[in-house]
């Protein structure tokens, strides 16, 4: 592939990161244990929707072949998304929603803040500058509640380490770069995913050990979510973010 079809590429991996995890919070909606977490949760959702829409809106842009946003995100098979299998985790329980989400913010805080003072590509900084300023409130929102179940009742120590114990496997993901993404990452457009990891488990280590929380070893790292090969529950979640488009194609607010 060339270096564009290989660039657009890696904006609907990107994309498709922002997306499945945005719809995984908006699950919470009318569901949150409280009404601030039932505002709070779905604003978060929007922000990484919101990101998903112009990451997809710019790959449609450079490829120029009749698709838009909203063919790319609803108008493809489980095995054609090339998110990482961590945003496709699902809820379980209030634990695991904010430690996945802490722990995809903690990444994409160093990654957009890369992008923003360093891409070559303008587009990109741009939307780089604004998704930076969202994931540093979710850092902060997910790490406080995160502090609040560790270093609370012996219940909430539990949940949140158990919420710790599944799904910290699937982190190692979100550091590796598909052949996708090389090609942009000589071209000064995106930053060695490898590279934020110093970030990313300063980040952690912080919150943890203000949480009281351990940091398992992990033998086996689960991946292939940008293989298209995914979990068990991502049909589900397409089953679900895809029904409006299936059931009334072509369909218009």
């Amino acid at each position: 592939m060339s270096g564009k079809q290989t660039f657009i590429q890696s904006l609907i991996q990107l994309a498709d990161d922002q997306l499945i995890l945005g719809h995984r919070l908006s699950e919470w909606c009318g569901h949150a244990p409280m009404l601030e977490e039932d505002l709070s949760i779905p604003n978060m959702a929007l922000d990484l929707i919101g990101q998903a829409r112009n990451l997809y809106a710019y790959a449609a842009q450079l490829e120029d072949k009749g698709r838009d946003e909203d063919k790319i995100a609803y108008l493809r098979t489980d095995r054609q998304y090339q998110n990482i299998l961590l945003v496709e985790r699902p809820n379980t329980n209030f634990a695991h929603t904010m430690l996945r989400q802490f722990y995809f913010a903690s990444f994409m805080a160093p990654y957009w803040q890369w992008i923003a003072h360093n891409s070559t590509d303008e587009q990109l900084a741009g939307y780089a500058s604004k998704g930076v300023k969202e994931v540093n409130y979710h850092i902060r929102h997910c790490g406080e509640w995160i502090v609040r179940l560790g270093d609370g009742t012996q219940e909430s120590a539990t949940k949140i380490q158990e919420a710790v114990s599944a799904i910290h496997p699937y982190c190692e993901e979100l550091f590796v770069n598909t052949p996708d993404m090389t090609d942009a990452i000589k071209a000064g457009i995106l930053p060695d995913r490898a590279q934020m990891r110093n970030e990313w488990n300063k980040t952690v280590i912080m919150v943890f050990d203000e949480a009281l929380l351990k940091i398992p070893e992990v033998e086996f790292p689960q991946l292939g979510g940008r293989d298209g090969k995914h979990t068990e529950e991502f049909g589900f979640l397409l089953a679900e973010l895809q029904y409006m488009q299936r059931a009334y194609p072509g369909m218009s607010w």
